[in-house]
């Protein structure tokens, strides 16, 4: 069975920084592609930012030049640093990753972190 927990939300002020972190564990082969997702309250989730398997990096045009995807392929973690953060980046932050357990892979997702922009 695999997991994936995010951490790293929180209250910041606008024009703060946070980096969410995101670790796979479990029965895990491999862990090809990630991404970042978000829902604000409302709204439906929306991508934020993705990780090919190969390296190729997609961005939600509201995030452009703010936020960075990147991942640590040894430890199974992903990560999205998040800089001059506004108030509308108010959201629950997901975690999705295509993983392999040696007999398939499939989609998971995290349980979500807060994040609350806000002065």
């Amino acid at each position: 069975q695999v997991q994936l927990v995010e951490s790293g939300g929180g209250l910041v002020q606008p024009g703060g920084s946070l980096t969410l972190s995101c670790a796979a564990s479990g029965n895990i082969f491999s862990v090809y592609a990630m991404a970042w997702y978000r829902q604000a309250p409302g709204n439906q989730r929306e991508l934020v930012a993705s990780l090919s398997a190969s390296g190729s990096t997609n961005y939600a045009d509201s995030v452009k030049g703010r936020f960075t995807i990147s991942r640590d392929y040894a430890k199974n973690m992903g990560y999205l640093q998040m800089n001059n953060l506004k108030p509308e980046d108010t959201a629950v932050y997901y975690c999705n990753a295509e993983v392999s357990d040696y007999l398939s892979s499939d989609f998971y997702w995290g349980q979500g972190t807060l994040v609350t922009v806000s002065s």
